[in-house]
């Protein structure tokens, strides 16, 4: 389970345990695809869109973990901060990990300050794209 994993599990974002897939019983059901011609490119396969995904609340969710946890921890502007206020490795190590996870630039990966910049904003932005709800001022 890679770090980003860890941190959608800690907020309880993308968890589909609710909507359990369908079954192997019911794919069988289903119609088969239309054959394809040798050189036709493959459709891609992407997430069922007529099983939703539950929105959490993830500002409300850290803001009460913030108050809850004896360090003041600024997770808005912080990759550190948030790390640590949901008991995850914040090293150095742990966040060039986590930055080379999320396909961080490799110009940035060479300056601390702007990877933690880049992996804040873009960490904030997945959680979004995964069933997280986080106020618009902190996605831009």
């Amino acid at each position: 389970m890679g770090l980003f994993s860890k941190i959608l599990s800690k907020l309880g974002v993308g968890d589909k345990s609710d909507n359990a897939a369908p079954s192997a019983a019911a794919s069988a059901a289903a119609p088969a695809a239309a054959p394809t011609a040798p050189n036709a490119p493959a459709t891609p396969r992407g997430p069922d869109p007529s099983v939703a995904i539950p929105v959490v609340n993830v500002e409300e969710k850290l803001e009460a973990m913030a108050k809850a946890n004896p360090q003041k921890l600024n997770w808005r502007t912080s990759i550190v901060d948030l790390l640590k206020l949901l008991d995850l490795d914040s090293s150095y190590a742990a966040r060039k990990e986590l930055a080379a996870e999320l396909d961080c630039p490799k110009e940035l990966m060479d300056d601390s300050a702007q990877m933690n910049m880049w992996l804040h904003k873009t960490v904030l932005s997945k959680i979004a794209a995964n069933g997280g709800y986080l106020p618009h001022d902190l996605l831009t």
